[in-house]
């Protein structure tokens, strides 16, 4: 008995200390690669939103659901992460179906042009936040390149990928170990500074334009998900001006929007009725929106979404609204403390 009490000791022990080097010198994502977060932070929004929104980058810079919320009452949550390949969408619906059933799932449509994973760096921001589950299992399948590095056990035991950190730890991975700051808003990702759109590059022509197989396999499974639960699925094409939106891919989605009886807004057809102006309201050239784009297309998106969709608006529930008062403090205050940077930096943005 005492041999076995020891026995067991130290395997507590053991455990225990791996699990402390494996929270230590896995990455923060806090002033590096902050979207790293995005999915692990959608847990403390969980429940409640009418919304939800997956995709790559398009969504998490373009859309505001705090916009949403001032403007039309719409509760809804962003779960984007950079580079986020329609597998990892697919996985993402099903990931949010363990918490809430949104009346509505917005799919942005860019990431289709690919039909293999592109990076396990970008597996990683969109796999290592999610929660434990069978849908993780398979998104982890799912996403998998072949190389030595990128291994399932890697994202079972992450210390197994990210234990060469050690000697690259800073002040941030002890001050975050056990609990991180947060940075979204209800999945947005906030920039309030400007550079605008000077020049765009002629689009290089592409060998083949078609989707692969693998790309409409998950984008209907992504259709039939919603159908089951009763989700109106909207695709669309986000507000962009880079990369270049060609319209023979345009014309593919359109075309899967009309057979299956979905709607599909491309948002690069209504820059009159969004406002959305590139010398102002990108922060990057015109891959994203800056702040000002980012609530002129949820604006305008908003109306869509309350007058098409039936949306309710959810302003005069009081513990609705009142839990949204807090999402509004953050936001307003990080918009200030944004403002505050760029002014003591000698910048200026265009849309204060």
């Amino acid at each position: 008995m005492k041999r076995l009490v020891i026995v067991l000791a130290t395997a507590v022990l053991l455990g225990g200390a791996l699990w402390f080097l494996q929270k230590l010198v896995v990455p923060k994502y806090i002033t590096e690669n902050e979207e790293g977060v995005l999915c692990s932070e959608y847990y403390d929004n969980a429940g409640g939103n009418d919304v939800l929104f997956i995709g790559d980058c398009e969504v998490y810079s373009n859309f505001s659901p705090i916009t949403l919320w001032q403007d039309y009452g719409i509760t809804s949550v962003i779960r984007g992460t950079p580079q986020q390949l329609i597998w990892h969408s697919y996985y993402m619906l099903e990931d949010t179906l363990r918490y809430e059933t949104p009346k509505v799932c917005v799919y942005n449509v860019l990431s289709m042009k690919y039909d293999e994973p592109q990076s396990e760096a970008y597996n990683r921001l969109a796999l290592d936040g999610m929660r434990w589950s069978p849908v993780k299992v398979e998104a982890v399948k799912a996403s998998l390149k072949k190389d030595e590095d990128d291994t399932f056990m890697s994202y079972v035991f992450p210390i197994l990928r990210f234990h060469s950190r050690w000697n690259e730890l800073t002040d941030e991975d002890f001050k975050y170990l056990f609990k991180t700051e947060k940075l979204s808003h209800n999945g947005y990702v906030m920039r309030v500074d400007c550079k605008p759109v000077t020049v765009l590059p002629d689009p290089i022509p592409l060998p083949d334009y078609n989707y692969s197989d693998i790309d409409w396999q998950y984008l209907d499974k992504i259709r039939d998900c919603c159908n089951e639960h009763g989700i109106k699925l909207i695709l669309i094409k986000s507000p962009s001006c880079q990369p270049y939106w060609f319209e023979e891919w345009d014309k593919q989605i359109s075309d899967y929007a009309k057979s299956n009886g979905l709607t599909y807004i491309n948002f690069l057809e209504h820059g009159d009725e969004t406002g959305i102006d590139y010398t102002k309201d990108t922060y990057d050239a015109g891959m994203h929106l800056n702040l000002s784009g980012a609530e002129k297309a949820s604006r305008w998106f908003g109306k869509i979404l309350s007058e098409q969709f039936g949306l309710p608006d959810h302003r005069s529930e009081d513990l609705t609204a009142a839990r949204w008062d807090e999402k509004i403090s953050f936001y307003e205050a990080m918009k200030a403390s944004q403002f505050k940077q760029l002014e003591e930096t000698g910048q200026v943005t265009s849309f204060r």
